[in-house]
């Protein structure tokens, strides 16, 4: 990401969260890595995981969330096939050996809906969350 300096949390209210986690007792030996300077978003990436672990990342404009647009990956639910970065026409995603693989992702990710700041989830936690009445 780009600010080395903030540490990034799960976010709670992302749609991912609702899906079910990776099944197994190890984890794969290889997850996929997008270096997102280079994904166009064309989401072709998207329709070859089977199990459903690429998220779009809107773009920077929230008028047009769609120009711009890249995607990433669930770490925690890749299961190492290689379908995306077969796919991926732009040659963007790589596969990396599990433990490499989020040194990698925090080098080549540079915007997450997945991840956030703490100071963006305590933004969103005020927006989204539970209500203090409730």
């Amino acid at each position: 990401m780009a600010d080395d300096s903030s540490v990034l949390v799960e976010n709670p209210y992302h749609t991912a969260r609702l899906k079910p986690l990776r099944k197994g007792k190890k984890p794969p030996k290889l997850l996929a890595v997008v270096h997102q300077s280079g994904c166009t978003g064309c989401e072709v990436c998207i329709a070859g995981c089977p199990v459903d672990s690429i998220e779009l990342v809107p773009g920077p404009n929230p008028n047009n969330p769609g120009f711009q647009q890249t995607v990433e990956i669930d770490l925690a639910r890749c299961i190492g096939c290689q379908n995306c970065s077969q796919d991926c026409p732009w040659e963007t995603i790589t596969m990396y050996h599990h433990e490499d693989s989020y040194d990698a992702w925090a080098h080549e990710t540079l915007f997450s809906e997945l991840y956030v700041t703490e100071e963006r989830l305590e933004k969103v936690d005020t927006d989204h969350g539970p209500k203090k009445n409730e």
